[in-house]
């Protein structure tokens, strides 16, 4: 069954606390946290201590996504916030092979991910070493766009390359996924959806949650 992550971005700041626990009690498996530094992207959001202050709020896994330049550098201030899982763009990263390594040194998942306009091969080189991939179904930088239709190819690609391979990573899609095309996300091979305005956006979380499942689990085309 696909597993749901939803996006903090989305949420509403001034509530954090109590928007990762109506999601933890909506059946979410994972938090994602998007760490932008006005740089790599063209928004900044949050960082060490805004997952310092929520790592004691919930049992759920930290899947934090820095979408920062040379995220080498913080990996450990990162892994010592409370990560769980740690994704790096393949753009921003100087030596991808040894963040990776530096990642699983701290005890933590590896994760590595591209842009829309990137082509999903680059990631083959570190197929080995990755617990999981991430592929952005929108430009990154910004919640509420609509997810870009071509970028599901990439997954079902990727979810090729793995089989292909024999090997055993997640593929994570984040970026405009809703009900109406989450069956079509996850068809392509998307093992985990991140949910942001889909999730934030709704006032009964559980109840959009448990839709996103269902659609991926019966429908494979986009609405």
């Amino acid at each position: 069954m696909v597993r749901i992550s939803p996006s903090l971005l989305a949420c509403d700041f001034s509530r954090l606390a109590e928007e990762v626990h109506t999601v933890e009690a909506g059946g979410a498996d994972y938090i994602h946290l998007d760490v932008m530094d006005g740089v790599f992207v063209p928004n900044i959001s949050f960082g060490f201590p805004i997952l310092s202050s929520l790592r004691g709020k919930t049992s759920l896994p930290f899947d934090v996504h820095l979408m920062i330049t040379e995220p080498e550098r913080y990996i450990e201030r990162f892994a010592e916030a409370g990560a769980d899982i740690i994704t790096v763009h393949t753009e921003s990263c100087h030596c991808v092979a040894q963040t990776l390594d530096r990642i699983h040194a701290c005890g933590r998942k590896a994760a590595v991910c591209v842009n829309p306009n990137t082509p999903i091969s680059d990631t083959y080189a570190f197929l080995d070493e990755c617990d999981m991939v991430l592929v952005m179904t929108v430009e990154a930088g910004y919640g509420g766009q609509k997810l870009i239709v071509q970028t599901l190819e990439k997954i079902d690609a990727l979810k090729k390359e793995r089989t292909r391979r024999g090997l055993h990573f997640l593929i994570e899609a984040d970026g405009g996924i809703h009900r109406g095309n989450a069956g079509a996300v996850a068809a392509a091979g998307a093992d985990i959806l991140v949910a942001g305005s889909a999730v934030f956006g709704a006032p009964d979380r559980r109840a959009v949650i448990e839709a996103l499942r269902s659609a991926s689990a019966e429908d494979g085309s986009i609405q």
